[in-house]
């Protein structure tokens, strides 16, 4: 079961102390950043946190950003996010998507620079934009991929 063409969905782009989460609008043209949760290190994701969220917007579907090597093989951490997103699909009762994450991270440096701003103490700020970031660029490719 796929995620429905409309309603919300909730990305997650997944880091090693923090996750950035990202929410569409129901028509599922436009992302927006939502929040970033924090984890201590060595610990699960915080599910406390993030399943009020989900009651609260009531998504459709999740996506998750899958880490991949620049030539396009799975990176370090692809196990764990696999593990990440089948947990996430198991509490939520939803359907979830990995997509490739490369670069959105560095995709919303350059964007918060461009638009002359800092990124100086700013870092969930950073994580919930990739995530945006991740969930446009999935919005999209599902809107091109419609005949």
């Amino acid at each position: 079961m796929g995620i429905p063409a409309t309603g919300r969905i909730l990305a997650v782009d997944w880091g090693e102390r923090r996750f950035g989460l990202a929410l569409s609008d129901e028509t599922q043209l436009i992302a927006s950043p939502l929040t970033t949760l924090t984890r201590r290190a060595g610990k699960r994701f915080p599910m406390p946190a993030f399943l009020p969220l989900v009651t609260e917007h009531r998504p459709v579907g999740l996506v998750v950003g899958l880490p991949l090597t620049g030539s396009g093989a799975e990176g370090q951490w692809g196990s764990e996010v696999r593990a990440l997103a089948s947990l996430l699909g198991s509490r939520t009762y939803l359907p979830v998507e990995l997509v490739d994450e490369r670069m959105t991270t560095a995709r919303a440096l350059a964007a918060i620079k461009e638009q002359g701003g800092s990124t100086r103490g700013r870092k969930a700020d950073v994580d919930a934009l990739a995530a945006a970031l991740l969930l446009q660029h999935f919005l999209e490719s599902r809107r091109h991929a419609q005949p």
